[in-house]
């Protein structure tokens, strides 16, 4: 991104920690009866009811998990927002409530932070979550923010990780890889960028997956998709680090195998034409990728008429007995043991 060298810039220490956060949330508006005070206390006071609350946070750190190279603030606090509700979403729950608290250094100026919360608030809007509360401190290394989310969901509904059954056919929403692959177009301009500060990238080719890297969505409609169809899966987890580890979490804590169908995999067209130009596997995207806040879990047999056309959901497998592992059947119909090598946050680069 070229940066305008003549854009205002506020400093943060004019309005002060509690000034700067009565700027920040002015508009952000109460949208449901289970919060009774949001922003402007010691603590935000919500109602407790009959549900389970479902409770997730995610820290992201610029250097770690974004470029401010080529991330734009505002997709930043959109994306930010969507990696926790993603969370409430696999638990079979509704995102209600969020915690912000950020992080910044004195190269930030407001008109920055602003920009970072314009796009909190398009989420929040579009998701119908209230703003509660957060915290704003001063950084050394560049920004940091922590969102926390909240959820409910009734007792009866709550889906877990653990308790998938053999049999159970394995279930994926959407498409997988385009967000790494997207990550991939943007990290190439920016090096091309890097040697010639006057070169104009043409993304046309890779609309969808860079949209899918900087501005992904929760799948809020996958969770109402099913109760519509009156389908309670037996096992849910998003994909944020690959497919493959996800499968692993799932038959881990279920103490089950699986059977996994390369061909079943879901991809979209340009994926398979980013992986031929890349020289990339699409597979090896599709299960390592990551970051793709797609919804995978599993069902009971007997509900697979009801989704079996659906456009929207891929049956790419079925659970097995732990005994006979986790595989990848390959369209050659080979069985490779599924391993793990998707996003690790705390590898060292």
């Amino acid at each position: 991104m070229i940066e305008d060298k003549n854009q205002t810039r506020t400093s943060l220490t004019e309005l002060g920690e509690f000034g700067l956060i009565k700027h920040l949330t002015q508009n952000f508006k109460i949208q449901h009866k289970s919060t009774i005070k949001g922003v402007g206390d010691d603590a935000a006071v919500l109602t407790i009811t009959d549900k389970h609350i479902l409770v997730t946070t995610d820290l992201l750190i610029e250097g770690v998990h974004f470029d401010l190279s080529y991330m734009p603030l505002k997709h930043l606090g959109y994306k930010a927002v969507m990696v926790n509700l993603s969370d409430v979403y696999a638990m079979n729950g509704n995102a209600t409530q969020i915690t912000v608290s950020i992080a910044v250094s004195n190269r930030f100026p407001l008109e920055a932070v602003e920009e970072l919360y314009e796009g909190i608030h398009l989420a929040c809007r579009g998701y119908n979550i209230d703003l509660i509360g957060g915290d704003t401190t001063s950084s050394t290394t560049g920004l940091l923010i922590s969102i926390t989310a909240i959820g409910e969901v009734n007792k009866e509904e709550v889906v877990y990780r653990n308790t998938a059954k053999p049999t159970d056919l394995l279930v994926v929403s959407g498409d997988l890889g385009a967000a790494y692959l997207g990550l991939q177009v943007l990290e190439r301009e920016k090096q091309v960028f890097q040697v010639n500060p006057d070169s104009q990238p043409d993304l046309t080719n890779y609309s969808y997956l860079i949209e899918r890297q900087l501005k992904p969505e929760a799948r809020k409609d996958i969770v109402k998709l099913l109760k519509d169809l009156e389908v309670k899966p037996t096992a849910m987890i998003d994909i944020s680090d690959g497919l493959s580890s996800e499968i692993l979490h799932i038959c881990t804590q279920s103490k089950v195998g699986c059977n996994l169908y390369e061909d079943k995999i879901p991809l979209d067209p340009q994926v398979i034409s980013t992986c031929e130009e890349f020289n990339l596997n699409s597979t090896t995207i599709a299960l390592s990728g990551g970051e793709d806040y797609e919804l995978l879990f599993t069902i009971s047999q007997e509900d697979f008429p009801k989704i079996q056309a659906n456009p929207h959901l891929s049956i790419i497998g079925h659970i097995t007995e732990e005994s006979e592992g986790v595989n990848l059947v390959t369209r050659a119909n080979q069985l490779i043991k599924l391993t793990a090598q998707g996003w690790n946050a705390l590898q060292k680069e």
